[in-house]
């Protein structure tokens, strides 16, 4: 009886614990740490110029704040409707796309396409529900 006291106890407990995370643990990344973690995987994959990346870097910048502000201005009037906002999203990720194709040579653009882009979705890969990414192409 006591161990069964104790094991609900614990249950207990694990829950209340994992429910008293402000925003269930997920925070928006910055437009900043998106672009520091597109830097990462670019320079530890293909090496590219530091004029390159610069380059890369600032022109990621933009188009993240683009980005979130025509989110912002999709969700101000409450809860878009999803294919809108996934067209708006997919939009943007082409454009991100396209900076990158033109930093890169076309074995390396296969590479961002098929092995590091998927790894920037969160989860959404292969298997988990996600669209897959390459047979849209």
């Amino acid at each position: 009886m006591k161990l069964k006291a104790f094991i609900l106890g614990c249950f207990v407990f694990g829950t209340a614990v994992a429910e008293a995370q402000p925003g269930g643990g997920f925070q928006r990344q910055t437009v900043e740490e998106r672009v520091a973690v597109i830097h990462n995987k670019i320079d530890s994959a293909f090496k590219l110029a530091p004029n390159k990346l610069i380059v890369l870097d600032s022109a990621l910048a933009v188009l993240f704040r683009a980005q979130d502000e025509k989110m912002r201005e999709l969700f101000s009037g409450g809860m878009p409707d999803r294919d809108v906002m996934m067209a708006e999203r997919k939009k943007y990720t082409d454009a991100r796309d396209e900076m990158i194709k033109a930093m890169v040579t076309e074995e390396e653009y296969k590479i961002w396409i098929e092995k590091i882009a998927p790894t920037l979705r969160g989860g959404r890969g292969p298997g988990s529900g996600g669209s897959n990414r390459q047979n849209q192409r």
